[in-house]
């Protein structure tokens, strides 16, 4: 073999071979570490050894050499570790206490609702008249909306007082009352405000230290507020990672973040504890400050780890404004809920009555309705109306009303925040993204009818059946752009919309023809990506420097790969018209039933919810509230055993298993029909509880004893391996397949026991993590990986890391 030979296109090699070859070096005590960007960046054997040559040191450096690898940087220097605990995790009689605990507090939870609501809606249907009725109602949700707001502020203030750095041992009694207080902080209906005064604002009632004019566009909540310091005139972007605390080797440890005045925070970024940002400093989106880092005054860094850039990130100029315009803005936006939007949800509940007039029959006295059939029939009749009416309705208004209203706003123009064109924008989001119909719609040849019909343009679609995934998201759908050919997986973010922190502009966000983007990738406006480009999973997109086309880019920031290898040409043939007409329709047909499957699916599940709130209610009479709040566990325990049975019932049929085939291949349409039909997200509500375990094993997960998991999402459940005692993190993902182009290819991954993934980490197909090992937060571990026993990977892609590595930023390298 010619020492010149490319891996990739010489040799035929792809990255799962070369993950393998990797990963072999790395078994031998005599070779040095080579990690997959060593790979890419040095594609043959010659290149490859000559990068790998190490000259030896001057005898007269030695003892410097040394002093310098015994002490990291001193110019970011890790932040002194709080005192370790004894044990990371607890005995099993402390699982079994914080499941019960967890219980009676949903319990206790769901009491006090009840209570409210019933005696609320009383209290409103004894007005007389529809203006009476409607004042109450105004009432009414004023004092709940001001309970229920106010009710995370006090818990947090009684049960933990004031944040500090610190480590909780998980399932301890002082978990316990960190799950508690981060469940309701989390729940407060104020999060829906992100990007308004209102939740700056809320964060200020929870301890949080922010200066004036600061806005925060990400709904991920800051749990340990008082750890959290922001600066006047600060902009933190939509899906950011700022919570103050991360759970590490079965411990939950707090910590400080800090950013400066006027500093910058991108769009899908995390933020581990004990990082700051200087005055002016910016971090660029699909970024990652790991804990110990700090970026200088005025510093520019991107990257994960991230790293110094030698450019200034696009900015907005500031548009000035009086003091009067973010209270007056907050004012109306409670005086829209309050007059609008609540006393319009208690209409609904009326209309369901009128609807079906039987169900008015359980609030009365005597003989009840659930003895007859015709009550059955008529419930029936209402969820099929209800259900399947409020779909055509909903798609009126989503192809409708956001196209109307983007009118108003103008490409390049710089407008105020929080006013008229600020809440123009926000309903345009609002409405257009609406996760019910992406799920509906993706991964089918309707998907580019949708996006096309609520304003994308995609010039000449080339339908494919698998142009876009289920998940998609936009801020102004009319000015997006998709050339024709390309495909999209999930988790597109399409970044339509720069802030400062006073003004806002938007922008045409264009992907060029040709292109393959794959999981997790937010895409700038100034993104410098052009025809034929292959953008890899949770890529940091560049937005300077030429126009990269007929290229791959992986990493975080950003380097240039092959953008195909042979494995992945291999059904290429496929592609040609007459292979398209004869497989295309196919497809479609079976991807329609899909699309059946997944409205019956919720549909069933809907109107069983229907009767088993019925039943709450016919049983109000002689246990009152108990009743309802009772009914309200067992429509979160029903919803996850349903759930779990439609889940089984697919894969008993077609087991999921390894594969390696075309999107056109009768095995890959099934495994879309797992995607699309069962449903995950009610897992959400069991994070950092034991019974989300129980959960993940009845799903067919092979899961270890007490793995505590504070959000990881699993794509395909029965392909997962998760040892014990281990720890998953909010936002992290294990994801056992991957498309490109064409190609689909799944394969079983493995976590070791005592394993610990970081915040917003990334798990690709393939991977086998060792026992005790660790990975840094915002990392991608690509397919075929594998990490030693108690090693520890960081960064995108994920390498091994030593102990300076964060503190360092990971070097400087200005390619993106």
């Amino acid at each position: 073999m010619p020492a010149d030979s490319d891996f990739f296109a010489d040799l035929g090699a792809d990255s799962l071979v070369m993950a393998q070859f990797c990963a072999r070096l790395r078994k031998r005590g005599d070779m040095p570490p080579v990690s997959m960007k060593d790979i890419y960046r040095h594609p043959s054997v010659g290149a490859l050894a000559a990068s790998l040559v190490v000259p030896a040191p001057q005898a007269s450096a030695a003892p410097q050499a040394s002093a310098a690898l015994a002490a990291p940087a001193s110019a970011a220097p890790l932040v002194e570790p709080v005192p370790p605990v004894a044990g990371p995790t607890g005995a099993r009689s402390h699982y079994v206490l914080c499941a019960v605990l967890q219980l009676l507090a949903f319990l206790g939870y769901s009491l006090v609702v009840a209570s409210t609501a019933t005696w609320g809606y009383g209290w409103i249907s004894a007005g007389t008249g529809p203006l009476a009725a409607y004042l109450r109602s105004v009432l009414f949700d004023g004092a709940a909306l001001l309970v229920l707001c106010g009710l995370p502020v006090v818990a947090k203030w009684t049960l933990i007082g004031r944040w500090k750095p610190e480590r909780i041992r998980v399932w301890s009694l002082g978990y316990v009352r960190f799950w508690l207080v981060t469940s309701l902080v989390r729940a407060d209906p104020l999060v829906l405000f992100a990007g308004s005064p209102l939740y700056t604002g809320y964060l200020r009632l929870l301890g949080a230290r922010i200066g004036r004019g600061v806005t925060v566009f990400s709904r991920t909540v800051p749990v340990c507020t008082d750890l959290l310091t922001i600066g006047a005139g600060s902009v933190i972007r939509k899906d950011a990672f700022l919570s103050c605390y991360r759970a590490h080797d079965g411990l939950i440890e707090t910590g400080p973040v800090t950013l400066g005045r006027n500093a910058t925070v991108g769009a899908a970024t995390v933020l581990d504890i004990d990082t700051s940002l200087g005055d002016g400093a910016q971090l660029g989106h699909a970024s990652s400050l790991h804990r110990g880092q700090s970026v200088p005054d005025g510093e520019h860094w991107h990257g994960s780890p991230a790293q110094r850039a030698d450019l200034a990130f696009p900015g907005v100029d500031a548009v000035p404004f009086g003091p009067f315009r973010r209270p007056l803005h907050s004012v109306l936006q409670l005086l829209t809920v309050l007059l609008l939007y609540l006393p319009l949800a208690f209409g609904g509940i009326g209309m369901l009555i009128s609807l079906a007039p039987q169900l008015a029959a359980l609030a009365r006295p005597g003989p009840t309705a659930l003895s007859t059939w015709v009550f059955y029939v008529e419930a029936l009749a209402a969820s099929v109306l209800l259900f399947f009416g409020a779909i055509p309705l909903g798609l009126l208004v989503v192809t409708t009303v956001p196209r109307f209203l983007g009118r108003m706003l103008t490409p390049g123009r710089t407008y105020p925040l929080f006013g008229l064109h600020h809440g123009v924008h926000r309903t345009i989001e609002l409405l257009s993204n609406r996760k019910f119909l992406n799920r509906l719609f993706g991964d089918s040849s309707c998907v580019v009818h949708y996006l096309r019909h609520i304003g994308y343009d995609l010039s000449r679609i080339q339908q494919t059946g698998s142009n876009f995934g289920t998940e998609v998201k936009h801020e102004v759908p009319s000015l997006c752009a998709v050339g024709s050919g390309t495909m999209v997986a999930d988790g597109l973010s399409l970044i339509n919309t720069d802030y400062s922190s006073t003004s806002f502009r938007v922008s045409r966000t264009s992907i060029g023809p040709r292109n393959f983007l794959g999981n997790r990738i937010a895409y700038p406006p100034q993104g410098r990506t052009g025809d034929n480009c292959l953008l890899a999973t949770k890529v940091m997109v560049p937005v300077d420097g030429p126009l990269r086309e007929g290229v791959g880019l992986l990493g975080s920031p950003s380097f240039e790969i092959p953008r195909t290898v042979l494995r992945d040409s291999s059904f290429d043939r496929l592609k040609e018209a007459e292979e398209l007409r004869r497989l295309l329709p196919a497809k479609n047909r079976h991807n329609v039933v899909t699309m059946g499957w997944y409205l019956l699916v919720r549909w069933v599940h809907f109107f069983l919810i229907t009767l088993l709130v019925a039943v709450a209610a016919e049983l109000h009479g002689p246990f009152g509230a108990v009743a309802l709040a009772l009914a309200n566990v067992l429509v979160v325990v029903f919803t996850a055993g349903y759930f779990v049975l439609v889940e089984r019932a697919f894969t008993a049929r077609t087991p999921l298993a390894p594969l390696f085939c075309s999107i056109y291949d009768v095995r890959f349409w099934r495994h879309e029909r797992y995607w699309k039909a069962p449903s995950e997200t009610y897992l959400r509500i069991f994070n950092g509880t034991p019974y989300k375990n129980v959960i993940w094993r009845l799903l067919g997960v092979r899961i270890g004893r007490q793995v505590f998991d504070d959000g990881c999402f699993l794509t395909e459940r029965a392909m997962a391996a998760i040892g014990d005692h281990s720890t998953l993190n909010n936002g992290t993902v294990v994801q056992c397949h991957s498309q490109e182009d064409g190609t689909f290819k799944s394969d079983r991954s493995s976590i070791g026991s005592g394993c610990t993934l970081g915040v917003g980490a990334f798990v690709h197909y393939g991977v086998t993590v060792g026992d005790g090992a660790q990975l840094a937060p915002d990392s991608f571990l690509m397919k075929g990986e594998v990490v030693p026993d108690h090693a520890r990977w960081g960064g995108n892609p994920a390498r091994p890391m030593e102990p300076g590595d964060t503190a360092r930023g990971g070097g400087h390298d200005g390619t993106i």
